[in-house]
């Protein structure tokens, strides 16, 4: 059975269970004839059945040889087994028990010649050899290029009998004539045999011998050193490592140099019988390089380029609209995947390329289809249709061309509840509550300080020290909450509000813990999460949580088991990645990060960053390739660390990235990561392949110093972005074009509120989008608030007498 083809298209476990059927057959069973005595005779492992020549009679013995399989394990006695078969067939062999110890660690227990001691001894060997071979004494080039003679020579030194093992007796003689006794005395002739003796057997073949030297015979075709591969989200893969040899040790695998054969992995569990790498259910973060070697040999070896496809998912604005005839009218699809998706419109059913024209145009590669002036033949619905390699999607945008007399339901649909509750910006201030809404630059609603919240006798800002002149509104962070809630803190009170964005009011006041000063909404477990100061002077910081946020109905702050909490951060959501499982907190001056279940509120486990000196301050995520970047604080009397990279695949750190020392943000597509670095007033930009290299982009001098940073989606180019940018010391608005590198800057606006007057972050610099969609941009200031037109660069307009306005919330029409 072990020689046949047919066993290759099994399942694993159908081969593992063949195979275990047969062990059983040559371990513990002999089947002579169908009444014979050892049909009915148990002899146990390790052991056979055997008829006595002379009576006939059946008794045990212990099995002459197992099956050469290397799947090394440890026994009790503290030896490394080849297998388990070996383990049991000594046991009998020296009529002890022996039992296997399932534990890693054991195999080097009560070991005092180390891995590193042994590789010097090994060393020294050779070099002793050496010198016996040529008299010279330095001779490592030589050994790299000779070391299979080398080794040869030295078996055959030692081999004085001829008969091709070496034992313990020669191995002594190499000792005691090449005087390593005093110099290695951690390491001695057992050691060789304990490392080395696969087969227990107390000898040392050519074959061990070359294996302990990392020495072999192994091939790897050069087309196949490094090999891509491609798969669709969600489908399951297998690696396969095609370095040959005879008797060739088992296979490891890397990921970002971390070994993956011993981590306890959800979707990489099983190498197989052949040394295959089994990832089940791929995603986008197991993008990247995996390469194989042999155990103990680290060349040569195989990389593996993993390619995730993605089929596209779109996203299509407005959905429905009504214009009158003459005035312009766009319909925009935002389409993500990999590779890229093609875009293509249809008119009712029709495709629209033939017709394209200055009246009826496409821009940004597809994206947005621009009719210049419409018409009531223009009336219709517009189908984005996205395609790539591996799938594809679609979505209607309509629109209705109509004369402004004539009232249908889409206009009433489109003109009073549109633009009545969606599209606009919430400004929160010293004065209460503005709702701006941007095209028009009006202002929708004001609602003041002394409003009451619904169902209390509570004001939105109650007085502070019991004066009324000092009425006012102290907010410190917001949350939308899928466009229907808006959830903000209000540190003075120790509690935040809820805005109902559909009937424009406050709902609810909750109670937390003292001071909350930073909220975040999970979109995948409708929670919004809350972290508390305890007093201004951080002394007692908590972490709450508040479930169902979505739901309209009377919400509690719930406690976790989390304390002492100086920050967290949960990853985004995007068109791609819809669900987040985990999320990270960090505890003051602690140079770790706790990973978390956002469902639970379990800990999930601690990631070290000790060794890299590095206390965390923010973190940023891109599920392209599952990569995590951290920047870490700044030490009393030394600059901070180059940020790390943790690999999510793996939760090992996989080093620094580059030399990068300042705030990490990563683009909502998750391709680009921008590193905003302070000192050298530098923007780094980074973007991630769709093979999961990590690349150099662009360095890009910024002049001043930067405070907050946005991503633009790119007017001109689809999946490529503007990066917006406030300047810390001065009252500048820095535009980057990624696509053509463009850089602009509009000076002299208005200044920011002062750091001292905004103790709840560093990012005293208010800046605020208008969506995936929009082209307006929000920047706060100390005694107003200004609209930019993004697309134009320009200044929109300016509300007045907005004090303290630093937080802003944007609003989609739902």
């Amino acid at each position: 059975i072990r020689n046949s083809h047919w066993l290759l298209p099994l399942h694993v476990t159908t081969k593992r269970f063949l195979l275990s059927l047969l062990h059983l057959s040559t371990a513990g069973f002999t089947v002579t004839t169908p009444r014979g005595a050892c049909r009915r005779k148990f002899c146990g492992r390790g052991r056979r059945c055997e008829l006595e020549k002379e009576t006939g009679r059946a008794h045990c013995v212990c099995q002459e040889r197992c099956h050469p399989a290397f799947v090394p394990v440890c026994g009790s006695d503290g030896w490394l087994y080849e297998n388990h078969c070996e383990v049991y067939r000594t046991a009998c062999l020296h009529r002890r028990k022996i039992t296997v110890v399932h534990n890693k660690d054991c195999f080097f227990k009560g070991i005092t010649c180390t891995i590193a001691d042994y590789n010097k001894l090994k060393s020294a060997l050779l070099d002793l050899q050496f010198k016996s071979l040529s008299g010279e004494g330095e001779g490592e080039d030589k050994h790299r290029t000779q070391k299979r003679a080398m080794v040869d020579s030295l078996f055959k030194h030692l081999d004085v009998d001829n008969n091709s093992w070496l034992d313990k007796n020669e191995l002594t003689q190499i000792f005691l004539k090449g005087h390593l006794e005093g110099n290695l005395s951690k390491c001695s002739t057992d050691d060789l045999l304990r490392y080395d003796d696969y087969n227990n057997d107390e000898q040392l073949t050519l074959q061990e011998f070359l294996r302990a030297f990392q020495v072999a015979q192994l091939n790897l075709p050069e087309e196949k050193r490094v090999i891509v591969s491609t798969v669709t989200v969600g489908l399951s893969l297998v690696l396969s490592c095609d370095i040959q040899g005879s008797q060739q040790p088992p296979v490891m695998w890397k990921r970002n140099g971390i070994n993956l054969n011993f981590l306890d992995l959800e979707d990489i569990n099983d190498f197989g019988d052949d040394g295959s790498l089994y990832i089940t259910k791929v995603t986008t973060i197991h993008m990247g390089n995996y390469t194989c070697h042999l155990r103990g040999y680290e060349d040569p070896y195989q990389t593996h380029v993993l390619q995730v496809n993605v089929p596209p998912v779109i996203l299509v604005y407005p959905e429905t609209q009504a214009q009158e005839p003459g005035v312009a009218a766009s319909m925009h699809c935002y389409a993500d995947g990999i590779p890229n998706p093609n875009i293509v419109w249809l008119k009712n059913g029709m495709d629209l390329s033939p017709k394209l024209s200055n009246q009826l145009s496409l821009m940004a590669n597809g994206s947005v289809l621009h009719i210049g002036s419409v018409r009531y033949e223009d009336t219709g619905a517009y189908t984005c249709i996205a395609k790539n390699e591996v799938g594809v999607d679609e979505d209607i945008s309509s629109l209705f061309v109509e004369d402004s007399a004539r009232k249908t339901l889409a206009n009433i649909l489109w003109r009073e509840k549109g633009l009545s509750t969606g599209n606009v910006f919430y400004v929160f201030s010293e004065e209460g509550m503005t709702i701006v809404q941007p095209n028009e630059c009006e202002i929708h609603k004001h609602i003041k300080a002394t409003e009451r919240i619904m169902g209390s006798n509570g004001d939105m800002c109650p007085e502070v020290h019991g004066s009324l002149s000092q009425q006012r509104c102290v907010w410190a962070m917001a949350a939308n909450v899928r466009d229907k809630y808006i959830y903000i803190t209000q540190p003075l009170h120790n509690r935040l509000l809820i805005i109902d964005t559909q009937g424009e009011k406050v709902m609810q006041a909750v109670e937390t813990d003292p001071v909350p000063v930073k909220v975040h909404y999970d979109k995948s477990h409708d929670q919004v999460w809350v972290l508390s100061w305890g007093d201004m002077q951080k002394s007692y910081p908590t972490l709450q949580v508040i479930s169902r946020a979505s739901v309209g109905e009377e919400h509690h702050a719930a406690e976790t088991r989390f304390q002492k909490v100086d920050d967290f951060f949960i990853p985004p959501t995007n068109l791609i990645i819809t669900h987040v499982r985990f999320g990270f907190i960090f505890f003051k001056s602690e140079a770790a990060v706790h990973k978390i279940d956002l469902e639970t509120f379990h800990h999930l486990k601690t990631i070290s960053l000790k060794s890299y000196n590095c206390v965390p301050v923010s973190m940023a995520y891109t599920h392209m390739s599952g990569y995590y970047f951290i920047q870490c604080q700044e030490g009393n009397s030394s600059a901070a660390p180059p940020q790390l990279i943790i690999d999510s695949v793996t939760d090992f750190v996989i080093g620094n990235n580059l030399n990068l020392k300042g705030k990490p943000h990563v683009s909502p597509n998750g391709r680009f990561v921008v590193t905003l670095e302070h000192e050298r007033q530098v923007m780094t930009v980074q973007n991630i392949t769709f093979k999961g290299e990590l690349q150099l982009c662009q360095e890009i001098d910024t002049v001043a110093p930067i405070s907050q940073l946005v991503f633009q989606p790119s007017f001109t180019e689809a999946n490529q972005y503007m990066i917006i940018a406030t300047s810390r010391a001065h009252t500048d608005l820095f535009f980057y074009d990624l696509s053509s590198r463009r850089r602009e800057v509009l000076r002299n606006l208005k200044n920011s509120i002062p750091t001292r007057y905004w103790p709840w972050n560093h990012g005293n610099g208010l800046l605020v989008n208008s969506g995936l969609f929009g082209q307006y941009l929000v920047m706060g200031s100390d005694k107003s608030l200004l609209l930019l037109n993004v697309k134009q660069k320009k200044i929109h307009c300016e509300v007045s007498e907005m004090q303290a306005s630093n937080t802003v919330v944007w609003v989609e029409e739902v």
